[in-house]
């Protein structure tokens, strides 16, 4: 009984990989899956983000069971054995990419406001919208907006541990900051009012670091150009692959699953 029970188990295992291998309307895996327009979304969903803690292999499992939409399920249940070992070196390799995303990430970037008579912040699914300053674009970031109140009101701290690549005046985002994680991710903070301190390139960053205050600046030629905007921070997440040197990533549905991550500070 026991021997008819596993032989039947290896035929539906051969089965279900012979299945995901010829079926890629359901099994979203190719070499280069990590840089399609659907993983770039990052649609993680409700479900995922509730969780307390990301574990990847599910998570790049039921990316490629769900064509890179997980905004629609209600159940974690996965199929992460037979989707692995249809296209073992694929599934590494996008699973490499959710590493580089999440691997180093820890809080989101505006701590909780103890202080519960001033306004939280707010921010929407803005990524791949059009932008015009500077020639027709799309947005390759997620706005938090703290609109309700003045520049350097809301400090901005590092979502990851890392090294700070580049610290500066930009003409679109302003006074900015992009740190390195130590995962590979290039985490980007911009249109800040100020800096916590006088960063400079090669500086070592910690977790939950203040990096600044949000602002307004930028859209200018001018170094502190301010008010052409109102005030938020602009987040974006960036990867290194083989053909972009930096291909933005949606960090909407990241930014919901850190908030459950959030320090706590008291300033008004």
């Amino acid at each position: 009984m026991i021997l008819i029970f596993l032989l039947l188990l290896v035929l539906f295992q051969t089965s279900m990989v012979d299945y995901l291998y010829n079926n890629p309307t359901w099994y979203q895996l190719s070499a280069d899956a990590w840089e399609s327009e659907p993983f770039r979304a990052m649609e993680l969903g409700e479900l995922v983000c509730g969780q307390e803690t990301l574990d990847l292999n599910v998570l790049t499992a039921l990316m490629a069971e769900h064509s890179f939409d997980l905004t629609g399920i209600d159940s974690m249940d996965h199929h992460l054995q037979a989707v692995s070992a249809a296209r073992p070196a694929e599934f590494e390799r996008l699973k490499g990419a959710y590493e580089t995303i999440f691997g180093d990430l820890e809080y989101f970037p505006i701590p909780q406001n103890l202080n519960s008579e001033a306004p939280d912040i707010s921010y929407g699914d803005s990524w791949g919208d059009g932008r015009t300053y500077g020639g027709d674009r799309r947005h390759e970031g997620c706005d938090v907006m703290g609109d309700q109140m003045p520049r350097g009101f809301y400090p901005v701290v590092s979502m990851s541990g890392g090294t700070v690549e580049k610290v500066g005046w930009l003409e679109q985002g302003g006074w900015r900051i992009g740190i390195r994680s130590r995962s590979g991710a290039y985490l980007y903070y911009a249109h800040l009012e100020s800096y916590s301190r006088d960063w400079k390139e090669g500086d070592t960053v910690s977790p939950g670091e203040l990096l600044g205050f949000m602002g307004d600046s930028g859209y200018g030629k001018e170094e502190g150009t301010v008010g052409n905007f109102p005030v938020h921070l602009h987040v974006g997440i960036y990867l290194k692959t083989e053909h972009y040197d930096e291909l933005s990533v949606n960090p909407y549905w990241v930014l919901r699953y850190l908030e459950k991550h959030r320090l706590k500070a008291v300033y008004s």
